[in-house]
């Protein structure tokens, strides 16, 4: 007997490129807002503030900032923080 052809469920949609879904995370450090980047729409090398290293242009990483309210582009660009993200998942055990 064939087999019947299934069709395969649509794949979950996905964010934008270079762009992704903020979340909020808690922790003993405070409230934070986390937007997952997937390194394409990068141009800038930036200084993960957990290890001090580089994070070069094209690598996926995270910005974070602190939950206080709305964000838009060019607010609060000051307390964002661009960081890897086995550094940010670390950070309560750096200290």
């Amino acid at each position: 007997m064939p087999r019947a052809n299934r069709r395969r469920p649509d794949p979950p949609p996905r964010a934008p490129l270079g762009r992704g879904v903020d979340r909020t995370v808690s922790g003993p450090d405070g409230t934070w807002v986390v937007r997952e980047l997937r390194g394409t729409s990068s141009e800038k090398t930036y200084r993960c503030p957990g290890c001090h290293q580089d994070i070069p242009p094209g690598t996926p990483h995270l910005v974070v900032w602190p939950a206080r309210g709305t964000f838009s582009p060019g607010e609060g660009v000051t307390e964002r923080r661009h960081w890897h993200r086995s550094c940010f998942t670390a950070r309560g055990r750096r200290f």
